[in-house]
Formats: structure tokens, sequence, C-alpha cells
């Protein structure tokens, strides 16, 4: 049997695109565990003078990463690169991300968007690991 997919361009791994309201909900309440964790927000609530502005830069970010829309422009290694972040702390983000993602998305959508996180911040490990050395 031959499959459709040959033939039908496929934007994500989902059936459906990842919406920007999906996005803006899960940036919105994902940062707001962020700001007030114990051990990852005083890293990041150190250095961000304007969190409306921040959220709004990441909802950008998230919708280039996950649909491709380039409302990003930037380089969010070097941005990561001067905080004192060490790999606990990719883990703390990654367990708070992943928990928040599931709890505001549909499964596939949690799913993909986990995966996109984890492959980032073990990219962002590294190249924090590279310039310290």
């Amino acid at each position: 049997m031959e499959s459709d997919t040959a033939t039908t361009p496929r934007q994500s791994a989902t059936a459906t695109p990842v919406s920007e309201q999906e996005i803006s909900e899960l940036v919105d309440r994902f940062y707001a565990r962020v700001r007030s964790d114990e051990e990852i927000g005083p890293i990041f609530n150190a250095v961000i003078d304007d969190w409306p502005e921040h959220l709004a830069l990441l909802k950008r970010f998230w919708s280039t990463v996950l649909n491709t829309t380039g409302q990003y422009k930037g380089d969010p290694m070097m941005k990561h690169l001067g905080l004192s972040l060490d790999p606990q702390h990719f883990r703390r983000w990654l367990e708070l991300f992943a928990d928040t993602a599931q709890q505001t998305m549909p499964p596939d959508h949690a799913a993909l968007i986990i995966g996109k996180a984890e492959r980032i911040a073990q990219n962002f490990m590294a190249g924090i690991a590279y310039m310290r050395r």
C-alpha cells in the first residue's frame, strides 16, 4: 500500500501545526514558573529587566522554531553564554518546561516542543562547556 505522505508536504511531526495561541500560553505559564522557581528563578530574574518584552521575544523564538515563521532574529546561544548556568540548571529548566508543555498542549504538540527544547538545551550546554574551557 502506498502512503499519501510522500505527496503531501509536512510542516511538522504533528497532524496540525502548533498555534501561536498555544505557544503564547506555554511561554506565559512556563516563565511564570521559572520566575518563581527557587533554583533557576534568581538566575533569570537577575538579567531580565523587562519580562513582558522578553516573553514576546520568546514567543517569536518558539514560533520560528516550531513553525519556521522567521519572526525571531537573534543568537540565543550568545545570550546564554554569559549566564552562570550549569547542567543542573538546564535539567530544572527542562523539567519545568516538559511539565508545563504537557499541561497546556495536546500530547503530540507537547512531545514536539519538548523534543526541540531538549535538543536546544543539549546544544547550549555543549556551547557553554566549550566556552568555559
